[in-house]
């Protein structure tokens, strides 16, 4: 019988009213992971770096990797400072959704779990682990995460009145006002409500994000389900491999398109947009020197 995996995470466990659901369990592992990762990383770089010896092995291949995302990121900031500040967030965002896409085609994920007898049969109702991924609780959860992340560093970057006037550009009204000219009021209340428009594009920001990942996610469990059940004998096992060898590809393309727009909205965040007043002021400057 074709079971196929529902939209929402089956809850495993409860902790009082608190539900730990079988895509929290994958997660959790994930950070697992990457936690006895960064700890044994932690203890080359600590037995290396301060006695001036050249890393080897591992140590070396992960620097060079390092210094390769470093010049990727330093593509998009065009600022160094700022590449070093934002690779925490991205890289362990692209490390996580990597991690968590890979862990779902391993064996056992999906498909081994507890039920209970239907009509004569054991039926399999929960699996005990589920990509985390494929909950849209997760996708959303780290997609507002960047997106308000995004925001505290352009208010702290440019300061704050600065950076709400991207959005509500009450400066540039004052500006127009100021200058009495009919074209420059028009201009500043078009912009004024663009500027609106804006904060509405900041809840599609975190709509996009979370419905890609979970979209692409989920729709790669559902595939291999329909193949592995269409699929009978020793064929269940060779035929599937292509479409998880196309799925560990999806996984790698999906974490770095959710890390890249992360950056690139961390970027935009960070960098100051030009006052028309004061760009103004500068060109009649520049002319009467001229």
């Amino acid at each position: 019988m074709l079971i196929l995996p529902p939209l929402a995470a089956e809850p495993i466990i409860h902790i009082g009213s608190f539900a730990i659901t079988n895509s929290m369990l994958n997660a959790f592992l994930a950070t697992l992971l990457l936690s006895i990762f960064a700890f044994f990383l932690n203890l080359g770089i600590r037995k290396h770096y301060p006695k001036n010896i050249a890393p080897k092995g591992l140590l070396n291949f992960f620097e060079a990797i390092l210094e390769f995302l470093l010049g990727y990121l330093d593509g998009v900031t065009r600022d160094r400072k700022k590449s070093l500040m934002f690779l925490p967030i991205v890289g362990g965002l692209f490390l996580f959704i990597l991690i968590s896409n890979w862990m779902g085609l391993l064996p056992g994920t999906g498909s081994f779990g507890y039920g209970h007898v239907v009509d004569g049969h054991f039926a399999v109702i929960e699996p005990i682990l589920r990509p985390a991924n494929t909950d849209l609780n997760m996708t959303l959860a780290m997609a507002v995460f960047a997106v308000i992340l995004s925001h505290f560093f352009g208010i702290f970057t440019i300061g704050f009145f600065k950076y709400a006037n991207k959005f509500i550009k009450f400066g540039d009204l004052y500006q127009a006002a100021k200058s009495l000219s009919p074209m420059k009021m028009m201009v500043a209340f078009i912009e004024f409500f663009v500027g609106l428009i804006e904060v509405f594009s900041e809840l599609a920001k975190m709509v996009s994000l979370s419905l890609r990942l979970f979209g692409n996610i989920f729709a790669g469990e559902v595939l291999l389900t329909v193949i592995g059940s269409l699929i009978a004998g020793y064929g269940a096992f060779f035929i599937p491999l292509p479409f998880m060898a196309l799925e560990i590809l999806v996984g790698i393309v999906q974490a770095t398109v959710f890390a890249m727009l992360t950056l690139v909205y961390l970027t935009i965040a960070t960098t100051p947009v030009p006052e028309h007043g004061r760009e103004e002021h500068k060109a009649a400057e520049h002319s009467q020197a001229g």
